[in-house]
């Protein structure tokens, strides 16, 4: 539900994003009241998204945790990683890049386990790829779009900085939507039977 929320309020910054590029696009003549209201609008966007990001963002590291932990009951020796790098990893710098990915490629790879025969199976990583390159991309059309927006010294510079933020933004509502199908396979996998799992359910 928070991850619906975030790619709500990304789709409500695109549209504002939209709506200033274009209000711009008029102001270049003369016009500059309607993209005024536009800036402000967006602004506004902006903040949403901060908040959104923030909670989704907790819940999302702490429900992570949690299937990292669940992993190591379903194929112990997939997991490499330390428990505290399904954590730790997204607050390294530069290595946030690529760590979480490979904790998640890792649970992803140990949940697949979960037949009630036991047998090893090799479950697609589809939505694990496609949920990474989407998050990373976004990111980084959202720092090209800050940074050009940080410089811009023109309506028309302001303008080709609004045009990267607003494609950022799509990009994290995909993002978005992308981690709950992530989310949802994820736990459709943890939650089939699992012989280990129920042995250590009716242990004394």
């Amino acid at each position: 539900m928070l991850l619906g929320v975030a790619a709500a309020v990304d789709i409500f910054a695109v549209w504002a994003g939209v709506g200033l590029y274009g209000h711009l696009g008029s102001a270049l003549t003369g016009s500059t009241g309607q993209a005024v209201h536009d800036a402000d609008v967006l602004d506004v966007a902006g903040k949403a998204q901060i908040g959104a990001v923030v909670v989704a963002g907790v819940v999302f590291i702490a429900w992570f945790y949690r299937v990292r932990v669940n992993a190591e009951y379903f194929a112990q020796d997939v997991c490499t990683m330390a428990r505290g790098w399904a954590i730790g990893a997204w607050f390294v710098p530069v290595g946030n890049l690529w760590l979480p990915y490979r904790v998640a490629s890792e649970i992803w790879q140990a949940s697949a386990q979960s037949a009630r025969d036991g047998s090893w199976r090799t479950v697609s990583k589809a939505p694990v790829n496609a949920w990474w390159a989407l998050t990373i991309t976004s990111a980084v059309m959202d720092r090209a779009g800050s940074t050009f927006m940080d410089s811009a010294t023109t309506l028309a510079g302001l303008r080709h900085a609004t045009a990267l933020a607003a494609v950022g933004d799509l990009l994290n509502a995909v993002a978005a939507a992308l981690a709950i199908l992530f989310v949802r396979r994820l736990t459709r996998m943890q939650q089939a039977p699992h012989p280990f799992a129920e042995a250590a359910a009716v242990r004394p």
